[in-house]
C-alpha cells in the first residue's frame, strides 16, 4: 500500500492538476467512482494507473470487477495519499491517471454528424464539463472546444462531465473559423446561442431544428463577437419567461441541444 503522501510517485500524480504537467505528460487526472467506472467501461485502454483506498474498493465491488475485466491493476493507497493525489478537498476513494485522447475536427465532420456543440472561449470549467454532459445526454455526435476555451483535461471539466468525455468524440484547440467552414462544407447549418438572437421558439416553429446542426456557444460574460455571429446562419436566444436576470450558459446550451434532439427525432 502507498502510504507516504510526500513520495515522488504521489507528487507526480498530484501534479496532473496543473496544465503544464498535463501538456508535458499527455496524461490527466480522473477522480471518483462514477468517472473511473465510465473509463473502465468505455475506454479501459486509456487507464495508466488506478488507485483506491481499501474501504472504497470494498464499497464499490462492481467497479472492482470492472477493473479485473479490463485487466487494470488497482493499487491500494491510504486516505492521506488519496487526498494528496486528488484535486478535490474530499475525494471519493478513487483516483486514476489516464492518457489524453482528443479527436480531430476532420474526423468529426467526416463521420457525417447531425448534432455538434462548439465551445468558443468558454472559460468556466464547470460550464464546459456540463455542456459536454448535456451534449452526450442529448445524443450529440461530438463536442469541439476552440483554443480559446478552457482545457478539456482540467480536473473540474472532467468532474463536471461525469464520465461523458468517454462517450463521444471531443476535439480541442480548434480554430472557430476553420471549424465553421468545415461544418458548412459537411452540410450542417450553423446556429449560435446569443442573447440578442431571435426567439428559439420561432426556430422550432419554422421546423429549422430538424436539420443537421452545429450549435456555437460563446464566452459566459461576453458571448460571441459580432464577427463570429456574422459567420453563422442564425443566432437565437432562449427566452426567459420569469424574472431571472439571465440564464447560466450550460443551462441555455442544454435547452438548445435538446431542442435539436427533439426535432431531429420527431
Amino acid at each position: 500500500m502507498l502510504d507516504n503522501p510526500r513520495s515522488p510517485r504521489v507528487r507526480s500524480v498530484a501534479k496532473l492538476a496543473k496544465r503544464d504537467a498535463r501538456l508535458e505528460s499527455g496524461l490527466f487526472l480522473l477522480e471518483g467512482p462514477q468517472a473511473v467506472s465510465e473509463a473502465l467501461t468505455f475506454r479501459p485502454e486509456l487507464v495508466v494507473e488506478l488507485f483506491a483506498t481499501p474501504t472504497a474498493l470494498d464499497r464499490y465491488t462492481d467497479l472492482a470487477q470492472k477493473a479485473v475485466d479490463a485487466q487494470v491493476e488497482v493499487e491500494f493507497v491510504s486516505e492521506e495519499v488519496l487526498e494528496a493525489m486528488a484535486d478535490t478537498v474530499t475525494p471519493q476513494g478513487f483516483v486514476a491517471v489516464c492518457h489524453q485522447f482528443p479527436t480531430s475536427v476532420k474526423k468529426i465532420f467526416n463521420a457525417e454528424p447531425k448534432l455538434v456543440a462548439i465551445l468558443e472561449e468558454v472559460r468556466d470549467p464547470g460550464n464546459a464539463g456540463t455542456i459536454i454532459r448535456a451534449a452526450d445526454a442529448a445524443g450529440a455526435d461530438a463536442v469541439i472546444l476552440t483554443g480559446r476555451s478552457v482545457d478539456l483535461y482540467n480536473p473540474k471539466v472532467i468532474r463536471s462531465s461525469t464520465g461523458s468525455i468517454f462517450h463521444l468524440p471531443v476535439a480541442i484547440a480548434a480554430d472557430l473559423s476553420d471549424v465553421l467552414d468545415r461544418a458548412k462544407a459537411a452540410g450542417l447549418q450553423l446556429f449560435a446561442a446569443d442573447i440578442k438572437g431571435s426567439d428559439l421558439l420561432t426556430a422550432r416553429n419554422e421546423g429549422l431544428l430538424a436539420k443537421p446542426t452545429v450549435w456555437v456557444f460563446g464566452n459566459e460574460a461576453r458571448g460571441l463577437t459580432d464577427e463570429d455571429l456574422a459567420r453563422v446562419d442564425r443566432s437565437v436566444s432562449v427566452p426567459i419567461y420569469g424574472e431571472a436576470e439571465s440564464m447560466n450558459l450550460a443551462t441555455a446550451a442544454s435547452v438548445c441541444l435538446y431542442e435539436s434532439a427533439f426535432a431531429q427525432r420527431a
